[in-house]
């Protein structure tokens, strides 16, 4: 194994920052004047504006418009570079990080500070075996996978001349009911009862039935119940089939098993599912558990110190999903909060300042339930209908890098509200990314 070249500041303080997501773009940003260099790797060459990724996967807005390369993000940042990478483990005694390169060469990263923003995947509660036929949203790889999957359902309606076949293609259904479920249950509505109806000629798209599954007693448990009651009267108001307290059990082509409080077996029969049920942290949360003798919690998240600081390596800080601390939810702006923390932290160990525990800044919380519908929460006072629909719009736009991204989603989202459009309905040709895996054979 090869170290990386060296450069010609070799000498200054070295940061490598393990992911480019929210916490790790926070973190190499606020080292922006530090007398430090940053390697910032990942395995994409872009960030991803995540909250925004299921608009991406109801085609109300492109990939672009939320994945900004990460080159262009911190061009004007001179002390950072960026590299193009899979990181595989760490030696933590000999302060490196292995990665491998896309042409399949081993890497070997020094350092003296590094801080892991490796983010969260997909969590199936044990059952791996679902994925294939209930995809995620966390990725722009899972967006498409997604958007093929509802979109490619309709078109293969059309093709059908067997009515309960037919109505088969029309049944959605998506698991878990946070504010990622919540929203593209309402995606799933507005496309099938807004959007699509003038443009098939065999089906209506209004038939679509939609289901949103939500193993407690209420949707966004996160949010007050009042809003999560409000969101499921909005949700109902989209002819969506909001179903609590019921925990899936199992899943196949045709369907998905419900089991109940009570220990009733339920079955909600849907062509197309989406998984929005749980998360799990990076598998490199487990590598660095193991290379620094640290344990993790029930969801695969590392027990750190109220520094974010491994315990036992104070030169690794662990910011974003991979985090298990109390207080602290897994949400974009704790990611940002602890990247900005986790770069203030580094700028003052290096003056020999003390280090204050982190603190999160809980600001509030909002959730899309679909056309002119939002629910939100911001330090005690709850809105809803479309004032927290602006109040989520003006947010989001805010935290979108680049004006033109900007400027461009805000196109986006008034012309899906004024002309029933949206941006992104491709899909490739052939087979919709495994859906007819999901359906019966036809002939």
């Amino acid at each position: 194994m090869t170290p990386l070249p060296s450069s010609p500041t070799e000498r200054r303080h070295r940061v490598v920052i393990v992911g480019g997501g929210f916490g790790g773009l926070h973190a190499a940003r606020a080292l922006r004047r530090a007398p430090v260099d940053v390697t910032l790797v990942d395995r994409a060459n872009h960030h991803l504006f995540q909250p925004l990724l299921y608009q991406v996967a109801a085609g109300v807005l492109t990939e672009g418009e939320i994945a900004p390369p990460l080159r262009g993000v911190l061009r004007a940042q001179r002390n950072v570079r960026v590299l193009l990478a899979d990181v595989r483990g760490f030696e933590l005694e000999d302060r490196r990080v292995l990665a491998l390169t896309p042409d399949g060469h081993d890497l070997a990263l020094g350092y003296d500070t590094l801080i892991v923003a490796a983010g969260a995947g997909h969590s199936y509660h044990g059952h791996d075996e679902w994925e294939a036929l209930a995809p995620g949203l966390k990725t722009l790889e899972d967006a498409r996978r997604v958007r093929a999957r509802v979109l490619g359902a309709f078109e293969l309606a059309e093709l059908e001349h067997d009515p309960e076949q037919r109505a088969a293609w029309l049944r959605f259904a998506v698991v878990g009911g946070g504010p990622t479920g919540v929203e593209l249950a309402g995606q799933i509505a507005s496309l099938a009862h807004r959007t699509l109806p003038r443009d098939y000629r065999a089906i209506d798209t209004r038939s679509a039935q939609i289901a949103l599954l939500e193993a407690g007693p209420d949707v966004l448990p996160e949010f007050p119940r009042t809003l999560g009651r409000r969101a499921a009267r909005d949700l109902g108001a989209l002819r969506v089939d909001v179903r609590t307290e019921g925990r899936v059990t199992g899943l196949d082509a045709e369907g998905v098993e419900l089991t109940t409080a009570a220990g009733q077996v339920e079955r909600v029969p849907a062509r197309t599912v989406i998984w929005a049920a749980g998360v799990q942290a990076s598998p490199l949360a487990a590598a660095l558990a193991e290379a620094g003798g640290a344990t993790l919690d029930a969801q695969g998240r590392l027990r750190v110190e109220p520094d974010l600081t491994l315990p036992g390596h104070r030169d690794v800080v662990v910011v974003g999903d991979m985090t298990a601390l109390d207080g602290v939810p897994r949400v974009a702006p704790a990611a940002m909060q602890q990247g900005r923390y986790a770069g203030g932290a580094v700028r003052a160990r290096l003056r020999d300042r003390p280090v204050k525990p982190f603190r999160y800044l809980d600001k509030g919380s909002l959730a899309v339930i679909g056309h002119r519908r939002a629910v939100g929460v911001s330090f005690g006072i709850r809105f809803a209908g479309r004032l927290a629909l602006l109040v989520w719009a003006l947010i989001h736009v805010r935290y979108l890098l680049g004006w033109g991204n900007r400027l461009v989603t805000v196109v986006r989202w008034l012309w899906a509200l004024a002309a029933r459009q949206r941006a992104e309905r491709v899909i490739s040709p052939g087979p919709p990314a495994g859906l007819l895996a999901s359906g019966p054979a036809r002939s």
